[in-house]
């Protein structure tokens, strides 16, 4: 491997310290202590970074209130649950207001609320001017946060861009069928199906997911009467039927040829 890195104009191998100091850190894993308070989190890290008692106050207080942690300032960690504990994580990273964070999985183990405020403090960063480096296997994260992605396979990087232009590279949209029968029986209905659209000129591809069938074909429009035909004609009963445009799940799918959840288990 070969190359470059600066951050900021400075180069990392040279000048690590002075870019060190340009660069935010929030772990996947949580490092809080349980037996300090989150004031006396956030001025640990101040200190780290020589913050004058002044800034450390006041931007203790601006973060504390970004991620809606203001009023606990003097309770102990313990006392948090996890989502309050992750948004501490968070604001000691900020700490020193670095033009460049990084994120490791920021929303991992959250619940639904939770994590749609970290997205939002995260957005917030956005708009007030910082890069942010985010780490994350949730595709709707990535696509909701980043202006441009990497999606990587095995250490190397598949393909990068827009999310917008990731997905208009498919060429194609999504058809997911629903077959209403039982268990025992649908592997050998969808085969069925399956053989049956494949014939279909508009039809690019399909994958089965349980008693589900995606369809990837040029247009939905176009598409949808034919499959309901095709199905009809073999007197299939579908339970559901839904379509939408390609998302960075299937863009991840198209240009690794596996999905994450076969990735996780891998490295596993």
């Amino acid at each position: 491997d070969e190359g470059e890195v600066k951050v900021s104009g400075i180069d990392v191998l040279r000048d690590p310290v002075s870019v060190r100091r340009l660069i935010g850190y929030v772990p996947q894993e949580l490092t809080v202590d349980p037996y300090l308070t989150a004031r006396e989190h956030m001025r640990y890290y101040a200190d780290l970074y020589h913050l004058s008692p002044a800034i450390q106050e006041a931007r203790t207080r601006e973060l504390l209130t970004l991620v809606g942690l203001a009023g606990q300032e003097d309770r102990r960690v313990r006392q948090f649950s996890g989502g309050m504990k992750k948004k501490l994580d968070l604001a000691c990273g900020l700490i020193h207001q670095p033009p460049l964070i990084l994120l490791d999985e920021p929303s991992l183990g959250l619940d639904v609320q939770v994590r749609r405020d970290v997205w939002n403090y995260i957005q917030k960063l956005k708009q007030q001017g910082t890069t942010v480096f985010l780490c994350t296997n949730y595709m709707d994260e990535a696509e909701r946060l980043c202006d441009e992605v990497a999606i990587i396979d095995r250490g190397r990087i598949a393909v990068m861009g827009t999310p917008a232009a990731l997905r208009s590279q498919l060429k194609r949209d999504l058809v997911s069928v629903e077959i209403a029968s039982s268990n025992e029986d649908h592997g050998t209905t969808l085969a069925a199906l399956e053989k049956a659209l494949s014939r279909l000129k508009i039809v690019k591809g399909t994958t089965k997911d349980g008693a589900r069938l995606k369809v990837y074909v040029e247009s939905n429009e176009v598409a949808l009467p034919q499959i309901l035909q095709s199905a009809a004609n073999l007197a299939i009963p579908l339970r559901a039927v839904t379509y939408s445009r390609p998302g960075l799940d299937e863009v991840f799918l198209h240009h690794t040829g596996h999905s994450f959840i076969e990735e996780d288990e891998t490295h596993e």
